[in-house]
């Protein structure tokens, strides 16, 4: 099968090598670039806890000095395995979703225990800090990257692409699968995915693409990809 990955390259590199060794032809498209972004320096060990919502969160946060012990809170599979990679000790993990990710905090902290720091990106879509603000809980939010659409695309790649759709395309967030549709919007690719299987994460994300047909539409969760290949 010809699959289409579009998360950054560092993001997706070890996917890519998986689905070639299973003898799939993979494409990449990276539809948004990441940014680090300066932030006021603080004195983290002084929280209780800390949440990250992304990958990117902790890659672009310095971690010299940092308590790897402190509680640590992550809404999915892929940031808690590189949370763990990255040193951090105590990991709870959600499921992939924000909203479950306020309910397993709820759970496991206390709001006695003691003041939380939220490390994001610049955009998000769940006030997650405000929502546990008006719980009764102190945290902080810091922002230390930012997402952008990619607009470099080269001519040679979406010709490549138009004599070979995709039978597959993963889409990871909602800010891709917007940039996604500019792009098959720009370079008038909306009637040639009828025979291709949309792979999101999330309704919100899936839903941006829903002016678009699809063969199939599949929800699914960061980790099951290689799954997703034997539900077709």
């Amino acid at each position: 099968m010809h699959i289409l990955l579009t998360r950054p390259l560092d993001d997706c590199s070890d996917l890519i090598i998986k689905f070639k060794e299973l003898g799939h032809t993979v494409s990449h498209l990276p539809l948004i670039k990441i940014k680090k972004m300066q932030y006021k320096e603080i004195k983290i060990n002084d929280f209780a806890a800390i949440i990250f919502t992304s990958s990117n969160s902790i890659k672009y946060l310095n971690l010299d000095n940092i308590n790897k012990t402190l509680k640590c809170f992550c809404v999915g599979s892929t940031t808690e395995k590189f949370a763990r990679a990255s040193g951090f000790q105590n990991v709870i993990a959600a499921d992939g979703n924000v909203r479950a990710l306020k309910e397993l905090i709820l759970q496991n902290h206390d709001k006695k225990d003691g003041k939380i720091l939220y490390v994001s990106g610049e955009l998000i879509s769940f006030n997650l800090d405000k929502d546990l603000s008006n719980e009764g809980y102190e945290i902080i939010r810091i922002i230390n990257y930012s997402v952008k659409h990619n607009n470099e695309i080269k001519d040679d790649f979406i010709e490549q692409l138009k004599k070979n759709i995709p039978d597959i395309v993963y889409v990871y967030s909602e800010n891709s699968s917007k940039s996604f549709l500019n792009i098959i919007k720009k370079y008038q690719l909306i009637d040639s995915w009828m025979n291709t299987n949309l792979m999101c994460i999330g309704e919100k994300t899936s839903s941006v693409l829903n002016e678009v047909k699809w063969k199939k539409i599949f929800l699914f969760s960061p980790g099951e990809e290689e799954f997703l290949l034997y539900k077709i």
